[in-house]
C-alpha cells in the first residue's frame, strides 16, 4: 500500500446546482512533506464543517484505482476528452492511495505511515458539489451506485506525510466496514 499523492486546497467559490457556494473540494497535489495535525493537513481548507473536516473527518483518502472509471464516465458524459488525464485530488481527496479499496477498510482501522497514524472514521457521502467538479449531473449517483466513496480519517498521531511513502493497515475491531456503512446510509437517499 502506498501514498501516491498528497492534495490540498483552499475554500473557493464554486458554481454548483445553480448556485454559487463555497467549497474546498478542488484539491491539487503538492510536493514534499506535509504536516498533519488534529484538524488535517497544513494548507488545506474545508468550507462546510458540518459535512467535511473536523476531528473525525480531518483527512479524506481515495483509492487511485478508481480514477480510470471516473476518466471514462467523464468522457462519456462529454465533460472531458477521452484521453484527458484526471489530476490527483480531482475527487476532492487529500490522500490518493494505491493498494487499499473501500471493501478492505473498517471503521477503527489505522493507516500507519512512517511519520503519523490516521484512523478510519467513516465513508464519504458525496453532495451536489461533486457533480460540479466532475462536470456532469450524474456523478453523485454513480459514486453512490458504485460504492467507490473513499473514506475519512481522524488523526491518531500527528506528524508528517510524504508522497510516495508506503503505509500499513493495522486492523481495528472489524465490526463495521466502510462499504457496508456507505450502502446502509445511502439506501433511500435522493440521487
Amino acid at each position: 500500500m502506498k501514498l501516491l499523492h498528497i492534495n490540498v486546497g483552499r475554500a473557493e467559490t464554486l458554481q454548483a446546482g445553480g448556485q454559487t457556494v463555497m467549497s474546498g473540494i478542488r484539491k491539487r497535489a503538492v510536493d514534499g512533506p506535509v504536516e498533519v495535525g488534529p484538524m488535517g493537513l497544513t494548507g488545506d481548507e474545508q468550507a462546510d464543517l458540518s459535512v467535511h473536516g473536523g476531528l473525525a473527518k480531518a483527512v479524506y483518502a481515495y483509492p487511485q484505482e478508481h480514477y480510470p472509471f471516473w476518466q471514462t464516465v467523464r468522457a462519456q458524459a462529454r465533460a472531458a476528452e477521452p484521453d484527458a488525464p484526471l489530476p490527483p485530488g480531482s475527487i476532492g481527496e487529500n490522500l490518493s492511495l494505491s493498494g487499499l479499496l473501500e471493501n478492505q477498510v473498517w471503521i477503527g482501522d489505522v493507516l500507519r505511515f512512517p511519520g503519523c497514524e490516521l484512523a478510519v472514521s467513516e465513508p464519504r457521502f458525496p453532495c451536489f458539489k461533486f457533480n460540479a467538479v466532475m462536470g456532469f449531473n450524474q456523478a453523485v449517483k454513480m459514486m453512490t451506485q458504485s460504492g467507490w466513496c473513499g473514506f475519512y480519517l481522524s488523526v491518531r498521531s500527528p506528524g508528517l506525510l510524504r508522497p510516495g511513502e508506503a503505509f500499513e493497515l493495522i486492523p481495528g475491531p472489524r465490526e463495521v466496514g466502510i462499504s457496508e456503512l456507505f450502502r446502509s446510509r445511502s439506501a433511500g437517499r435522493k440521487l
